[in-house]
């Protein structure tokens, strides 16, 4: 660390600077307790704001005096400020409604504060062990020798053949409590980390798109190097350690037998007596739930960067054509104004435009024209009405918002029957919605179909009128 470095860093970073404010302790508090702590990643104005209200409330409830003088709704947007930087605000698609998301940087000042704490149990054995781990997976995984490879699989064959022999005969070698304790508490502190591992790769996803918004907005090249430098600098971020981790990771999660498998191992380790004395947090028996639904928001951070590349593209064709419209309307201008101008005289002449070749390989097939003709013609007046209704009826039914839901519903439960699920989000946009639960019940979700039972729903279409569906009995399952 170099000086230059370091006083750079207490003038411009976010996290320094709110170590550094001088309500930190009500700042820190405040988004720890109802952002990190229950890992909620959007949260809209109005409820923020009545929650940061209780909050400054109960603060001047235990000081016996006015602490701080400012409304709610003014310290969340300092928060969310330039100069601050503690909070992203912005607009969902959609809503007219500001949403507020903790940055990156105020999550890790959150954590280095939650380190200074005197933590109730230090272990090293595990960590130590993590570590061996660690360097035998490097080893194993970069050795050449074919030979070494397979004496050191052998090696661990006997070293199983000899536990499995031992167990045979009635001596099992158990763990001691002290070491489940420290095992647990180093896997959650793991888990928790992760969800800090994901805002932070949500912010540099982030960062990269409002650059090319920016890069857009001021570019005055041409379009190849535009598109260069933007597909370059997201190359760079998908082919680094960081992206290539995430995929993996990703790939992994969205596994059903890695879910079940987690799942399992969670219920059976949390069911522990050495565990159940360190009274654990129960939504840790979620986490990879919170893991997802992390995951999605980065993953449609991605996909708003392509949206905006796809828009650019269709807007620079767009100006393009235009122009090139207005250079033709130009040429034919001043070619009638010089068809006046000129004598009887030829103006030029020449024998042909081009030598009069036909070969029969020139003759290609048909293909239909990549752009329609357009005629600029007025259209005669007619009195016949053209209903545009259908611009105004199309529905689009967000998959991924219905999923979601789904795993929302399932952090309480183990399963939930499609009417309980419709009962907490009621259908919004009719059959279209209810027929892509289905779709998500037998391509993508776990679930299972009972045809022997039926379950019916009723809802309230865009006209007034009660609409009602009867099916089978359709669960979704964790």
């Amino acid at each position: 660390m170099e000086y230059q470095q370091l006083s750079a860093q207490r003038r411009s970073h976010p996290a320094w600077r709110l170590l550094a404010a001088d309500h930190a302790p009500m700042i820190a508090s405040f988004l720890h307790r109802h952002f990190i702590t229950p890992n909620i990643r959007t949260i809209g104005r109005q409820r923020l704001a009545s929650l940061l209200d209780d909050h400054l409330y109960h603060l001047h409830e235990v000081a016996g005096e006015e602490l701080f003088p400012k409304n709610a709704t003014a310290y969340l947007d300092d928060w969310a400020s330039d100069e601050r930087g503690w909070l992203r605000k912005y607009y969902p698609s959609g809503q007219d409604e500001a949403h507020y998301d903790l940055t990156s940087p105020t999550e890790q000042a959150i954590e280095w504060l939650l380190g200074l704490g005197q933590r109730q149990f230090i272990g090293t054995e595990s960590r130590l062990m993590t570590v061996f781990d660690l360097l035998r997976q490097i080893i194993d995984g970069t050795e050449l020798n074919p030979r070494t490879r397979i004496a050191e699989l052998q090696k661990r064959k006997a070293l199983i053949d000899a536990e499995i022999e031992q167990i045979a005969q009635g001596r099992l070698d158990m763990m001691e409590p002290t070491q489940i304790r420290e095992r647990f508490l180093q896997m959650s502190s793991t888990a928790r980390e992760l969800l800090s591992d994901f805002r932070a790769v949500e912010h540099n996803f982030r960062s990269l798109d409002r650059s090319v918004r920016e890069r857009i907005a001021t570019w005055e090249g041409s379009k190849g190097e535009l598109l260069q430098e933007i597909f370059g600098k997201r190359d760079i971020i998908a082919d680094s350690d960081e992206g290539k981790s995430f995929r993996a990771f990703w790939d992994l999660l969205m596994s059903p037998s890695r879910q079940d498998e987690l799942t399992a191992l969670l219920n059976a380790v949390l069911a522990l007596d050495p565990v159940r004395e360190l009274a654990p947090d129960s939504r840790l028996s979620r986490i990879h739930y919170d893991w997802l639904e992390a995951g999605e928001v980065t993953q449609r951070t991605v996909a708003r960067l392509s949206e905006q590349l796809r828009r650019y593209l269709d807007d620079q064709a767009w100006l393009e054509n235009r122009r090139i419209m207005q250079l033709i309307r130009d040429i034919e201008k001043k070619a009638l104004g010089a068809r006046g101008a000129i004598e009887q005289s030829s103006f030029i002449e020449i024998d042909a435009a081009a030598p009069n070749v036909t070969l029969p390989m020139d003759r290609t097939l048909f293909s239909p024209p990549f752009k329609p003709t357009i005629l600029q013609r007025v259209l005669d007046e007619s009195n016949e009405v053209i209903p545009s209704d259908a611009l105004f009826e199309q529905v689009y039914v967000d998959r991924m918002k219905l999923a979601a839901n789904i795993r929302q519903a399932l952090q309480n439960s183990k399963q939930i029957s499609l009417a309980s699920l419709l009962a907490d989000y009621p259908l919004q946009q009719g059959l279209a919605e209810l027929a892509t639960y289905f779709s998500l019940a037998t391509q993508e979700l776990p679930s299972a179909i009972d045809d022997t039972q039926e379950e019916t729903i009723r809802w309230i279409d865009a006209h007034g009128r009660v609409r009602q569906v009867t099916f089978p009995l359709l669960i979704f399952n964790t």
